[in-house]
């Protein structure tokens, strides 16, 4: 193990995680080891060092061992740790004032990958936050075949965002906000599985670390920081997307937000940010890579141009002429129940069970509760 790894790892420790001290000590001294080895004179070396942390700098005892147990689980279940002179670490981050001096990666992801986006929001997802996610990462994937997407693993939009990255064969990072001893929510972790083999698992945070409060705003800054941008999905007035999105601001970093019904709770955060002009409004993946600067669909060969007959950019399955009447309608109104479809559409309601059966079965439609039904593409 680098003993630069190792001291940092102590370091941390020592300031009780107090990422910004951490951060200030490190770069005033330029190394960790070098704060070790000069520990005895830290107050000549850092003229406005309080006492308290003077003295608490002489004894790196406890730490060390904790350090040294920390290499231990990392060289068991394959942990790589980044400091921020490590060529590895994101460099994106060491540009944030608030950086992490160590972080923890398990994953094959690049985390200098060219284009990296953050797919944040509320953890109380509705279906309009599922299809919003699931259409943009599509068709994302024809406007740029190489993004690393990164969100935090929790409930809501966050699993969402990795499983469509997935679903999608884009590679996709987790934030923690505990250590890779844990997952946390338990029920992610078959997904946090998949992300090891395409993307992976980061956090500042040292094993034994629980998934207390404060840990996911400090998660939510390596969230902004790691980005080219940020995008939200959804979010009530108040919610942890809405912090995400401020530090990303505080970053200079590109903040977009997704547009709701007005009136809806979980649409007020993402129209108030809009209307403060604390996001750009995009309504779907060309909206976004244009304000980016990207590539856009022009710039693309011609395999990946959407035919006259698709939605988004993906192609709908061949549909009958009823079929083809149902998603009509449902494209100008979608979330409408079976006896007002079969009012509008004129089909007997036997004939239409049927119909959305097999429309459900080519992926088309979804059923919802009530007896709606929910136009996929």
């Amino acid at each position: 193990m680098d003993q630069e790894i190792f001291y940092t790892m102590a370091l941390t420790r020592l300031t009780n995680f107090n990422y910004q001290q951490a951060l200030e000590l490190y770069k005033a001294v330029g190394s960790a080891q070098l704060l070790f080895e000069h520990r005895n004179e830290i107050g000549d070396i850092i003229k406005d060092a309080s006492p308290r942390l003077v003295e608490a700098l002489k004894d790196w005892n406890e730490p060390m061992r904790r350090a040294e147990a920390e290499i231990r689980f990392m060289e068991e279940h394959r942990i790589r740790a980044l400091t921020l002179t490590s060529d590895d670490y994101p460099q994106r981050l060491t540009e944030c004032p608030d950086a992490p001096i160590i972080i923890y990666y398990t994953g094959n992801a690049d985390l200098n990958q060219t284009r990296i986006i953050s797919i944040i929001g509320t953890r109380r997802m509705t279906t309009y936050g599922e299809d919003l996610i699931r259409r943009f990462v599509r068709d994302l994937r024809q406007y740029c075949p190489e993004v690393l997407i990164v969100s935090g693993l929790a409930y809501g939009v966050d699993i969402c965002a990795h499983r469509q990255a997935l679903e999608n064969g884009y590679p996709t990072v987790g934030v923690l906000a505990h250590g890779l001893d844990q997952i946390y929510p338990y029920r992610h972790r078959d997904t946090a599985a998949q992300m090891l083999n395409h993307g992976g698992l980061l956090t500042e945070f040292m094993t034994q670390t629980n998934a207390d409060k404060p840990n996911f705003v400090r998660r939510n800054r390596i969230v902004a920081g790691i980005a080219d941008a940020t995008i939200l999905i959804e979010s009530g007035a108040r919610g942890g997307g809405l912090i995400t999105a401020e530090i990303a601001q505080s970053y200079a970093r590109a903040v977009f937000a997704f547009p709701g019904n007005v009136g809806q709770p979980y649409s007020e955060g993402c129209n108030n940010l809009i209307r403060d002009n604390g996001a750009g409004l995009i309504s779907n993946a060309e909206d976004f890579v244009k304000a980016m600067g990207w590539p856009t669909m022009k710039d693309m060969p011609l395999w990946l141009t959407p035919s006259p007959r698709s939605a988004g950019g993906t192609q709908i399955p061949d549909l009958s002429p009823e079929e083809d009447q149902v998603v009509s309608l449902l494209q100008q109104t979608n979330d409408l129940q079976l006896n007002i479809i079969t009012v509008k559409t004129g089909i007997p309601i036997g004939r239409l069970t049927a119909l959305l059966f097999q429309l459900e079965m080519k992926g088309v439609v979804k059923p919802l509760a009530g007896g709606i039904y929910h136009l996929l593409l």
